[in-house]
């Protein structure tokens, strides 16, 4: 039943979850943290944080960690399938009629889509940044961060300013108390998470040498979605040269790739799934080649949060390494301020009319408490209404 629960509630973010991975974690901290408190504030930036240090989609990441800590790797799979399904259906259905759709692709609702993401993301800035930046220090490692973050733009330079974070922290903070945080349960042995790693690194080698044995396509696909999945740092955006790399234009013309990399920009769910778009485009079909790909893209994902996760708690008792997680912490909300900027507000605030609505979505969650999906539709109406 408790897996039952975590699909459920993963198959209703699936749904609403607009914004790309930066508002998704904050629908995330919204739902598990405030309303659920299946974790609190620490362990939460905790867990956002190491799903930055490790490759892949971090929102996925955190998804998967939560549901992991809830019912097992069960849990985590049905946190997973719940989120992504939405998107991968309809991108994958939308491959098989482009030309019914594509007037939509600039549409004024999707504009809407775009500016309350503002409003998400500043209101998970506003109340991660009141918890954990409370004083001038952590504050200035978090701006420090941001400014590092927007001028830098290399997919490492996230990794980079949360280590550099980390080590401050662990030499210039003092544990003066414990750190309110409680253990995120994995219900699964440190046995089974080597399992899991090794099998993450068996795959990634043995792809490979499989491809140059064989011309199956399926085994093609498999070794370029599953390496894109466990080499990219940085999230969606950053895969997407990967992925052009791999099927345009030997599958899928560059016109037929762009139009789909649109519409993923304004569906619910992770930019991952835009991989089930190229995959039922493929020769392999529209079922067999979404799925393969699908599930090649997400599967280092889940193979090294899973693997990973029963080490963390324990790792993170050593000392040094609390007080760099204090310094950590603060860098991830820096890093969700940079989002905040860019790609969020650029994307989306270009007049005043913008800036009204994406004001008042962060007056609805903020300080009316509204659902995020009650503001997500209430918002793409005005956008039909006001442009």
């Amino acid at each position: 039943m408790k897996s039952l629960e975590v699909f459920l509630i993963f198959l209703r973010l699936g749904f609403t979850s607009f914004g790309g991975p930066i508002a998704h974690l904050s629908y995330f901290h919204d739902e598990f943290v405030k309303k659920k408190k299946w974790l609190n504030e620490h362990a939460y930036a905790d867990l956002v944080a190491l799903c930055q240090f490790l490759p892949g989609p971090a929102s996925s990441q955190v998804g998967m960690a939560i549901g992991l800590s809830h019912s097992g790797l069960w849990g985590s799979f049905m946190a997973w399938l719940g989120f992504t399904l939405p998107s991968a259906i309809f991108l994958a259905l939308f491959a098989t009629g482009l030309h019914f759709f594509g007037h939509l692709v600039n549409a004024d609702w999707i504009h809407g889509l775009k500016i309350v993401a503002v409003s998400v993301v500043a209101h998970a800035v506003w109340g991660m940044g009141k918890k954990l930046c409370p004083d001038k220090e952590r504050v200035t490692i978090a701006i420090a961060s941001s400014v590092a973050v927007l001028t830098f733009t290399h997919p490492f330079t996230q990794v980079l300013v949360l280590l550099i974070s980390g080590i401050f922290g662990a030499f210039y903070f003092r544990l003066t108390s414990e750190l309110p945080h409680t253990p995120l349960k994995t219900h699964i042995s440190k046995k089974m998470g080597i399992f899991l790693l090794s099998l993450f690194f068996l795959i990634l080698l043995s792809l490979p040498i499989l491809r140059s044995l064989t011309s199956s396509s399926v085994i093609q696909l498999m070794d370029g979605f599953y390496r894109a999945g466990a080499l990219v740092f940085g999230g969606g955006h950053v895969v997407l040269p990967l992925l052009e790399v791999e099927v345009v234009p030997a599958q899928v013309s560059k016109e037929m790739f762009m139009a789909g990399y649109g519409l993923a920009q304004a569906v619910p769910g992770p930019l991952f799934t835009f991989s089930a778009y190229l995959g039922a485009l493929t020769s392999s079909g529209p079922i067999l080649g979404a799925t393969i790909c699908l599930i090649s893209i997400f599967l280092p994902s889940f193979l090294l949060i899973c693997g990973t996760l029963p080490f963390w708690e324990q790792v993170r008792k050593y000392p040094h390494l609390r007080k760099a997680m204090i310094g950590i912490n603060a860098s991830v909300v820096g890093i969700l301020l940079a989002a905040l900027y860019q790609p969020v507000w650029m994307s989306a605030i270009f007049s005043a009319r913008d800036f009204a609505l994406a004001a008042v979505g962060f007056v609805m969650l903020e300080f009316w408490r509204l659902p995020s999906w009650l503001v997500v539709i209430t918002s793409v109406l005005v956008s039909l209404f006001i442009y």
